[in-house]
């Protein structure tokens, strides 16, 4: 990945203070591959929390702000003010945060879900296309280089016509009623108000369904979901079986759980075709199983020859040596660079940048949308409203 010679991106961040694990994530992620520079944030609802969060992190005072608006309106005015923003707080304040500096012409780099709803999922498209600034989702699982090496292998025919896709993402911390301790990424992922009305289907379904799209390149037609709240008195779901119908005639499964324990996170993808089969695992990142039909299936690693295309070209360091969660996350952070790059300069957004956007979140929140549907109705075939 190329990462040399240019002037790092002024980066602002909304959301992500003290004790947020995500913010902390995003910020690593925009570091690992010097591309961004942090220089401005809004980093929590309570002002004293923000404050003390750009301390933490050493910004000037002045660009440390109360409110959103506030930091969109001013450092859109300022001569060296912010060209990306980070938005990384909980899912319903998504949106509102998105279109302040979408609307001012200021990158957006969003974590994901789109939206807590369907009906701000297709206002910011609208918000994004008015724009003309770029908008990025951090689906971060596609930036492991094998499953960038496992979307290469299936568009170039080698597994022929998909047949079924398989994908699950099992987790146990959410096992007990973590949220009625005052833990705070429970507490806002277990309510509706914040998080949507997808519980474990949102937060790490939405994961396993975009990851199923980005390799098998397969377009999503109608689910068929049952979803539970296994833990007493929890308002979302905690665990969900749906069926995948796609466009083409290939159907598939997926299984999100955040109470199977011995799983943290487990994020697994198997897709079958008329000429072989793939499976990846995110908890083995630098593995991809290639089974040639009538053939022994056979191991490709990360660093080896067979993987130095699409693989190659977002690894950062020897073959041994993995490539994980953390690496994964900069692949699209630097992808965002590449792209904000080429839109300044007026050229051709360079070969190979891939990175999920605007309508990779439309999908995302239709999907939950859809299996909320579905699974209240006793698990019927439902088609998602895009």
């Amino acid at each position: 990945m190329e990462r040399k010679g240019a002037a790092k991106i002024r980066l602002g961040m909304v959301g992500g203070g003290r004790d947020a694990f995500i913010g902390g994530v995003h910020r690593i992620a925009a570091r690992l591959d010097d591309q961004y520079e942090l220089v401005a944030g809004c980093f929590s609802s309570t002002p004293e929390k923000s404050r003390a969060s750009g301390a933490d992190l050493g910004l000037d005072p002045a660009r440390v702000y109360d409110d959103f608006a506030a930091m969109a309106q001013r450092e859109a005015r300022l001569k060296e003010g912010i060209e990306a923003v980070a938005i990384v707080t909980p899912n319903h304040m998504h949106y509102p945060a998105a279109k302040e500096f979408l609307k001012r012409g200021i990158h957006v780099i969003c974590d994901k879900p789109l939206t807590a709803t369907l009906a701000e999922a297709k206002k910011m498209v609208k918000a994004a296309e008015s724009s003309g600034a770029l908008f990025v989702l951090t689906h971060n699982y596609t930036g492991y280089p094998m499953v960038r090496q496992a979307r290469a292998m299936v568009a170039a025919g080698e597994l022929g016509a998909i047949r079924v896709v398989q994908v699950e993402y099992p987790q146990d911390w959410l096992t007990e009623a973590l949220e009625a301790t005052g833990q705070k990424q429970a507490g806002w992922r277990t309510d509706p108000e914040r998080s949507g009305a997808g519980g474990s289907i949102g937060d790490i379904g939405t994961h396993a369904m975009n990851l199923a799209g980005f390799v098998s390149g397969l377009r999503l037609e109608a689910v068929c979901a049952d979803m539970q709240s296994f833990v007493e008195g929890r308002r979302v779901d905690d665990n969900a079986h749906v069926l995948l119908r796609f466009e083409g005639g290939a159907r598939g499964m997926l299984w999100s759980s955040q109470v199977a324990p011995g799983n943290e996170n487990a994020l697994r993808l198997r897709i079958y075709g008329e000429k072989g089969g793939l499976e990846w695992a995110q908890e083995e990142p630098n593995t991809l199983w290639h089974a040639p039909f009538g053939e022994a299936p056979r191991r490709i690693r990360r660093g080896y020859a067979g993987s130095d295309g699409a693989a190659g070209r977002v690894s950062r360091i020897p073959s041994g040596h993995p490539e994980g969660y953390l690496e994964a996350f900069a692949t699209i952070y630097t992808e965002a660079a590449a792209a904000i790059r080429a839109r300044a300069a007026g050229t051709a957004l360079p070969e190979g940048v891939l990175y999920p956007g605007v309508g990779d979140g439309v999908d995302g929140v239709a999907f939950v949308d859809a299996c909320v549907r579905s699974s209240a109705r006793g698990g019927v075939w439902v088609t998602p409203a895009r």
